[in-house]
């Protein structure tokens, strides 16, 4: 009955903790959000083009100091990594609004510049505190965890986006509100429940894991589905606003059942079995025993093997100076450069793009991003999980094959057909999603778990150098080269010239990534096959070591 109890209490606590992961996902993706403001800052403090992109950058460039968030995985506990993310994007997106509201003068720029870094820095330590976490409560199922996370992230962006323009008239001070409080009270929730738990031990708990994902694969689909159908619509004003906001709420809220669930069918069966469990504790106690002396004469053996080895193979866990001496990561993180950093770019500027093509409001732009954004990262998780159980596919070939998508997507808007912007935003927002999702994973795969946290950010500095690179750069000389000067200091461009040399050249960039991610496909062939063999013994042996 013991074991019962403790199995019941730990699976509904990991679930639990799975839940309010989520709701922390759901609202990190604040860093996305920037075209929803940036209008207002450009106009407040005079800034050409230029200048704005590089505010967007030094927002981007606070992600390079998740390197900290990295160390301290493996040196605090989950809670302390949840509470230095959200006190510092308080501070970060509190100073913004006070600027935006005109409760205080604009500050200098260089003083704007640290906020906007501490507030994308503030997601690094939610990010890392819920993926290491998860990855980790639920290493059976990479994919599925990473795709559902990844997803919600993606999903911020519409759901900060909906909300402030359901509620405040799409007020840019309200919506720096919302990043600034909504995060805060969340990642304080997650504090009391998010922590490491040990993953599955049985078949039975795997496959109790894969039908609970496909739960909140379905939520996760219905919040999209829901959220693109407000969009659509277009009435965005009276009680109808009130209602997509409370039901928008009930269904963000309604994965609290799963836990629920699991702790009350697991009470269940504590009581069903306990006196089997009682008469097989003595054996079961034995087994333990004979598992540890064999676990201890592998240990001893492993270790000799270790001291024979220079450095870890593909597989096994790396530090990062070891990581960093292959070939494979930096084709990983050099890929993932051309991926999402384009996509950032055209994120971060998608105000000034949607300007220039002759829309007015660009919020329905940022929100489809982010809306076809999750479908691309939890569509990639669950399917590359599949197909790796099914056929050993390697996961780097899907992030190929979102390359050679977003790279028909540049072409497209440097062409400027009609309707090119619709169709740019819901291919930049699939292939960037797909790009965020199955990089985890495969990370974690071919590195280890042991030093994920800091490899996992190591990757990331991606997103400041692409968008320092490709949005700060690229985008801000080309733009300002075809924009005309205003009074005030700052300067406009309108027509599909502004930013067609800026695409074909991003659409470049994913070709070279298109090639690298088939090139790293082609060197984990072996390790994929590994993993393959691995997951089919352990389905058909009814257990996992």
């Amino acid at each position: 009955m013991g074991f019962q109890r403790s199995f019941s209490s730990s699976s509904a606590l990991k679930w639990l903790g799975f839940v309010t992961a989520v709701w922390v996902q759901a609202i990190s993706g604040n860093n996305y959000t920037f075209s929803n403001y940036s209008g207002a800052l450009k106009s407040l403090m005079n800034l050409n083009q230029l200048e704005l992109n590089n505010l967007s950058v030094a927002k981007d460039v606070g992600k390079a100091f998740g390197i900290l968030a990295g160390l301290a995985s493996d040196r605090l506990p989950t809670p302390v990594i949840l509470l230095i993310g959200c006190f510092e994007g308080l501070l970060g997106y509190g100073v913004q609004w006070l600027v935006v509201s005109r409760t205080i003068q604009p500050i200098p720029y260089w003083q704007m510049c640290v906020f906007l870094c501490m507030g994308g820095n503030s997601t690094t330590w939610m990010n890392t505190a819920v993926l290491v976490t998860c990855i980790r409560n639920f290493r059976r199922n990479r994919g599925p965890v990473s795709g559902i996370l990844k997803g919600y992230v993606g999903l911020s962006t519409a759901i900060f986006t909906d909300l402030c323009t359901a509620l405040f008239s799409n007020d840019p001070a309200s919506f720096l509100v919302l990043l600034a409080v909504v995060p805060f009270a969340v990642c304080l929730t997650a504090v009391f429940f998010l922590r490491e738990i040990p993953p599955a031990s049985s078949a039975a708990e795997e496959n109790e894991e894969t039908r609970y994902f496909t739960v909140f694969n379905i939520v996760a689909v219905v919040v999209a589905v829901y959220l693109q159908s407000y969009d659509i619509i277009g009435i965005k004003t009276g009680v109808f606003s009130i209602a997509f906001a409370s039901i928008l709420l009930f269904l963000l809220a309604s994965p609290i059942a799963i836990p629920f669930h699991s702790f009350i069918k697991s009470l269940n069966l504590g009581e069903q079995d306990d006196l089997e469990g009682r008469i097989q504790e003595p054996l079961l106690r034995s087994e333990i025993a004979a598992a540890e002396k064999e676990v201890i004469v592998v240990a001893a053996v492993v270790a000799e093997e270790e001291e024979k080895k220079k450095r870890p193979v593909l597989g096994e866990d790396h530090t990062i100076m070891e990581a960093m001496l292959t070939v494979d990561f930096w084709v990983l993180f050099v890929s993932f450069l051309c991926g999402v950093g384009t996509g950032l770019a055209v994120m971060n500027n998608m105000g000034q793009i949607g300007l220039a093509l002759g829309y007015t409001d660009v919020s329905i732009f940022v929100s489809m991003t982010s809306i076809w954004g999750f479908f691309g990262r939890i569509l990639s998780g669950t399917l590359s999980e599949h197909f790796l159980k099914k056929s050993g596919t390697p996961r780097p070939l899907w992030n190929a094959a979102s390359q050679i998508l977003m790279a028909v997507g540049y072409i497209l808007m440097a062409l400027a057909v009609p309707n090119s912007l619709y169709i740019g935003s819901m291919v930049v927002g699939v292939c960037y999603g797909v790009r965020l999702a199955i990089t985890v994973p495969t990370a974690s795969e071919l590195f280890g778990l042991k030093y994920y946290g800091l490899i996992y950010n190591i990757l990331v500095l991606n997103l400041p150098l692409g968008s320092f690179l490709f949005s700060g750069l690229l985008a801000g000389f080309l733009y300002d080269a075809e924009a005309t000067p205003t009074p005030g200091g700052g300067n406009t461009c309108v027509g599909a010239h502004c930013y067609r040399l800026i695409f074909l050249v991003m659409a470049l960039a994913s070709v070279i990534g298109v090639g690298l991610d088939m090139l790293l496909a082609y060197r984990t062939k072996e390790i994929y096959a590994k993993i393959h063999a691995s997951k089919k013994s352990k389905k058909s042996g009814g257990s996992i070591s």
